[in-house]
């Protein structure tokens, strides 16, 4: 069997940007009718991808199997979790497309972003966020990059640990970011998002900050990305986009969930002096409210 039945489309998703185009056609099989492509043969589903059947076992096998059999097993297991879960949601599948009512807009985005979450939280790596939580606890400062929607996940961790003492600085410009990773130092960490974990300015941000000598750690949708190889630690998200969602719907709420992790486990990890820190901000904030007459 392979490593986790649960999480093997979870696996297949997030190996799509590194497979080989014929490897590629088939994990876009499973992906896309995976109860379906459950039944096929390794001929057939070789016949269907128009490549051979090497690259069929190539595939398994980089999923993890040893034998077509144990992978079809595993995946129809996936499958039934995916169904259990869906069963409880809104019965909607699919895109959204110019014919969707504003309910149905709700019901899809709704749905994509539970099931993003959910798949997040089984497959995220607790060892990489326990060896990520460390690092940030003993950061003497952090800084954190994301371009675009992946900024906005970057300043929310960098809110959050100001608001428990952490010394943390959130870069909006690629330039500034870059001149800043060149003055850390060992002691230091250097954070960087991006859902395809192919960003060249995220990434030259990572690998400006490891050469300084600085702690580096990514949080992107793909571990084999070079965003990853940049980093010292990575946290993968289980987003799922489609084409209509390219602009980071499930992999923004993906990330900000992991966020929320790391920011957790270090307040955890220093609870007397973070909850003192969080009372006192929040009283700060909560004496600017407006009160009522």
């Amino acid at each position: 069997m392979g490593e986790d039945a649960e999480t093997l489309l979870i696996r297949i998703r997030a190996a799509l940007p590194a497979l080989r185009p014929s490897e590629r056609r088939i994990a876009e099989v499973f992906t896309g009718d995976p109860a379906a492509a459950a039944n096929l043969s390794i001929a057939e589903l070789a016949a269907r991808c128009e490549t051979s059947t090497t690259s069929v076992v190539r595939f398994y096998q980089r999923m993890g199997y040893a034998h077509y059999k144990d992978f079809r097993i595993d995946l129809t297991r996936a499958v039934a979790r995916e169904e259990l879960a869906r069963s409880s949601m809104p019965d909607v599948s699919g895109d959204i497309d110019r014919n969707d009512s504003l309910e149905g807009i709700v019901s899809k985005v709704a749905m994509n972003e539970t099931l993003s979450i959910a798949d997040t939280a089984r497959s995220l790596d607790l060892a990489a966020l326990a060896e990520a939580v460390a690092l940030l606890l003993a950061a003497r400062r952090i800084d954190t990059f994301g371009v675009g929607a992946s900024a906005l996940v970057g300043l929310d961790l960098q809110q959050k640990l100001s608001r428990i003492g952490r010394t943390a600085i959130n870069w909006h410009d690629s330039h500034s970011a870059w001149t800043s990773a060149a003055t850390l130092s060992p002691g230091c960490l250097a954070l960087a998002v991006s859902h395809s974990g192919a960003t060249v300015d995220t990434v030259e941000f990572l690998s400006i900050a490891r050469n300084a000598g600085a702690g580096t750690v990514a949080i992107t949708n793909f571990l084999d990305s070079p965003l990853s190889r940049a980093a010292d630690v990575t946290l993968t998200t289980a987003a799922r986009e489609t084409e209509f969602r390219s602009g980071a719907l499930g992999s923004r709420i993906a990330q900000l969930m992991v966020v929320d992790c790391l920011f957790t486990g270090v307040a955890q990890a220093s609870y007397d002096e973070s909850m003192t820190a969080l009372r006192n901000t929040y009283a700060v904030v909560h004496d600017r409210v407006v009160k009522r007459v």
